[in-house]
Parts: structure tokens; sequence; C-alpha cells
């Protein structure tokens, strides 16, 4: 009897592995909102590892300025250093293209989104999107944190909704990492999981649960350097080099805050207090203080460290 059951689950399963929907891995159109930093990392790496055509969106005139110098920057270092050839540089150039009109979505295959982490700023987005876009097409949010499931909600598509969250400089650092929805599609998960690969990347995979796998666990140990700069325990110096050489970690958790944005960690560390409950993902009240007085990092020159000189000057308790 149970050799029968173990044979009906068996046969279940290849049952489902063989009617699940076989979809294309490729895209001939990619459609990316947010033509910031990682918007223009994900579009150049897109162009430069495929054919399809892809579509930079953002409503600022000077964003979208920054980012075409960007991907021109990005096609001239790797033709620099032989990782492509000036050939296809310039198809690569070409392949990119750039836009102020949500409606230019309307035949895009994918869209990854990539705009500020802000939750409603995206729900509005993605309503917009879905509008516009054709039934088929796939959505795809480049979070770090934010709920995929609640993302997914405002649109009619939930089934062809994920998490695709790429790391900074997106076109160097090989993880993604994809997060399904409570309805994402199976056969969508597999289809995104081979085009990661087929982009050059090792992929993960994570419930939709708050800060995911690498943000969850990331940001707690950024969180916790700054409890024990606040405390007096060491130097930030001191604190950074404990990980980098006790650790081999390639940079110390509070210079990768510095470099990650403080604000931006500060929003993580509320996302995941709030989506868990739980106290050991309260903020660190200095990092909050330092938002609160504008020292976001390396972008505003002054974070954990200092940054107008050339050697970096440790804020906080000095030994």
């Amino acid at each position: 009897m149970h050799g029968f059951f173990r044979r009906a689950v068996v046969y279940d399963e290849l049952s489902f592995d063989l009617l699940r929907e076989v979809l294309p891995v490729s895209f001939s159109s990619v459609f990316i909102p947010g033509a910031g930093f990682m918007g223009s990392a994900i579009a150049y790496l897109i162009a430069s590892k495929t054919d399809a055509r892809v579509t930079l969106y953002d409503s600022f005139p000077e964003a979208i300025k920054k980012s075409q110098a960007s991907v021109e920057k990005y096609v001239k270092t790797s033709v620099e250093k032989g990782f492509i050839t000036a050939e296809r540089g310039e198809q690569v150039k070409r392949s990119v293209a750039w836009t102020n009109k949500l409606e230019d979505a309307s035949d895009a295959d994918l869209v990854i989104e990539a705009i500020a982490e802000d939750l409603n700023m995206k729900h509005e987005l993605f309503k917009t999107l879905d509008r516009v876009c054709k039934p088929d097409a796939i959505f795809a949010s480049n979070t770090s944190s934010l709920p995929i499931t609640s993302l997914a909600a405002v649109t009619r598509r939930s089934s062809r909704f994920l998490g695709m969250h790429f790391f900074s400089p997106a076109h160097v650092m090989k993880l993604l990492e994809i997060i399904p929805g409570i309805d994402t599609d199976c056969a969508v998960v597999d289809q995104i999981r081979e085009y990661g690969k087929s982009i050059g990347k090792t992929v993960i995979t994570s419930k939709d649960m708050p800060g995911f796998i690498t943000t969850r666990l990331g940001m707690v140990l950024l969180n916790e350097a700054a409890f024990a700069l606040m405390e007096g325990l060491s130097t930030a110096e001191e604190i950074d080099t404990g990980m980098v050489l006790g650790y081999n970690h390639p940079m110390g958790p509070l210079a990768l805050a510095d470099f990650v944005g403080l604000d931006i960690c500060l929003h993580v560390m509320e996302t995941l207090y709030e989506g868990f409950g739980d106290t050991k993902y309260r903020p660190c009240p200095l990092l909050r203080q330092l938002v609160t007085a504008g020292h976001l990092g390396k972008k505003t020159g002054k974070g954990f460290y200092k940054y107008e000189q050339k050697e970096l000057a440790a804020c906080g308790t000095k030994k």
C-alpha cells in the first residue's frame, strides 16, 4: 500500500512537470522604469548579453542624460578591457533607447522596475503599466526589501509578477535573487531563472518575506555595526577592519553602509522592523540620527566616515 501511494505521488509530480507550460527564455523587448544607476546598469547588462531592444524610462530629463552617459561609459570600459569588441559595443549602444513616456512599454515582453524604494510610488507605476502593457508581459521589481505580493496585487497579472533583485553594479555583480509572489506561476519563475542564467547570473530564490535572503542578512550586520559604534565598542575603522580581516569581507559593514546610502539602510531596517515586528530589527538610533542630519554616506560626503579628504576620517567614537 505504501508503495502504491509513493508511485502515485511520483506520477503526480511527473504529470505536473509534463503539464507545466514551457516558456521561452529570451525576450525581444525589455522596458526598465527608472534610469538611475541601477536601471542603467541593468539595461547595459541585458543589451550586452542579449539581442533585446532595451528601453529606459524616466520622467526627469537630467536622469535620462546621466543614464545615457553611464551606458556610454560602460560600453567604453568594456571595449577597452576586451570584454566586448568595438563592433559589439556599437550594437549595444544602438539597442538601448530612452523615453519619458510610459506608453512606450506597450510592446515590452519583460518589465524590470528600478525606481526608488517607495511602496506607494511603485504601486502607482505598476497600476499604469498594467493598463499599458500587453497581457502576457512579465512584470518584475528590482526591490531589495518591499513585498512582491503587495506590488503584484495592484495589477491584473499577479501570476506573471515576481522580484528580480540585482546587486550593484548590476553588470558586474554575479548574483540575481528571484522572489516569487504568492500567486506567481511556477513556469514564470522557471523562465526568469533560466533568463538570469543566460545573462551570466548565479540565481537564488527566496520566499516573499521582508528583506528576502540577502537584504535581511546583510542589513542586520550593518545595523549591528552601527550599534557597536554608537556604544563605543571601537572606532569605525577598527570595526570594519575586524570584519574585513577576520571574516574575509571585501568591505567593512560601516563603509558598505556609506556606499549603499544610510537613508536606504534606514528604510530597509524600518521595513524589516515593521514586517517582522521583532525588536532585533530595530534601526540603530545613530543610523537614524545621521540620516536626520542629512549625512547619507558617500553621496553626501559624510556618513559613518567623512569623504571630503582623500583619507577616510571616521565619524563617531575615537580611541
